[in-house]
């Protein structure tokens, strides 16, 4: 498993489902069908979403800071 951290090529808003793709081994696109179906059921998956677009470090920041 690689580090979680939001790409800088191949995303498309923010980079978290291709950070989560990259992270458990799956397509970004099937990440984000699982996310946007996600959305259908109650929840706070777009709160979840935001959180981890400010919280999750660019790779280009996460390369300098190891």
């Amino acid at each position: 498993m690689t580090a979680l951290a939001r790409p800088t090529h191949g995303r498309v808003l923010g980079g978290v489902c291709a950070a989560l793709a990259r992270r458990f081994g799956t397509s970004a696109t099937t990440m984000r069908v699982i996310f946007l179906l996600s959305c259908l059921l109650p929840g706070p998956q777009c709160l979840v979403y935001i959180a981890l677009w400010i919280l999750l470090p660019s790779e280009e920041t996460a390369g300098s800071a190891w």
